[in-house]
């Protein structure tokens, strides 16, 4: 399977996608139906597990969104599967260089690292005709995204960023403030946005692409403003968050205007 968000960053198109914490496939097709590029899978906070991971990329696939996942940490037996199901990378939260060392060799297959092979795998389509063809394939398009979430981590970003098999370097802006001492801040904070000035700049300076989350400010205009400093994918957000804001200003209609 090719990987469109790898395909529409190479052509230097902005990336837009979302969370999916509320288990809905149809949350999945309605992101779709709304033009976003991809939704992550989250199995580290959300009740997320494999079964119904499975129906959300199968959503995902039929809507034409790209699926990603979330995983907990790097466990190659559960990387594994999530992959055979038809995910087209993984987010590796609070990141750290072995990590991400880790990660490349769960997600690629053999010469090029360690993932377990079985042609009987939705991936590879049940039965693919040619099984290296499509071992390379999955080898080459396979996104492994580093979370960033620690301020240690960034003192360790030179080796991460020049990691073969880390295209995407992923500031979480939440996790990162509260890191920093300064939680809920985001980047219009001197100390958020000097972390996210830092990340783009050897980014760039490998040929690579950032991305980050509005987290909780939900805005289009925030949003803007980080796309401004250099940031090619966004993720906006978790859907339960969108939502929850959707009906907070719904509400907001009993009090007096």
């Amino acid at each position: 399977m090719e990987n469109p968000i790898r395909q529409a960053l190479a052509r230097g198109e902005l990336v837009l996608g979302m969370m999916h914490f509320t288990g809905s496939p149809m949350i999945v097709e309605v992101m779709a139906r709304g033009g976003l590029d991809f939704t992550i899978v989250d199995m580290e906070h959300s009740p997320t597990d494999l079964g119904l991971a499975a129906h959300l990329i199968r959503a995902a696939d039929a809507a034409g969104i790209t699926p990603l996942v979330r995983v907990p940490d790097v466990d190659p037996g559960l990387i594994k599967k999530v992959l055979n199901l038809g995910a087209r990378g993984i987010v590796v939260p609070h990141a750290t260089r072995a990590a991400c060392e880790a990660a490349v060799q769960a997600v690629r297959f053999a010469p090029d690292g360690e993932r377990g092979a079985c042609p009987a795998i939705r991936a590879a389509g049940y039965a693919p005709p040619d099984w290296a063809e499509f071992a390379g394939r999955a080898n080459r398009e396979t996104l492994v995204i580093p979370l960033l979430e620690d301020t240690e981590t960034l003192g360790d970003l030179e080796k991460i960023v020049a990691l073969p098999g880390v295209d995407i370097l992923f500031l979480g802006p939440f996790d990162f403030a509260i890191s920093a001492g300064v939680p809920n801040a985001g980047f219009d904070h001197p100390i958020i946005a000097a972390a996210l000035d830092r990340v783009v700049a050897l980014a760039r300076s490998h040929g690579k692409y950032v991305m980050t989350s509005v987290g909780e400010k939900i805005s289009t205009d925030y949003a803007r403003a980080i796309i401004r400093r250099g940031v090619q994918m966004i993720s906006f957000s978790a859907d339960a968050l969108v939502f929850l804001k959707a009906c907070r200003e719904i509400a907001a209609l009993k009090s007096p205007a």
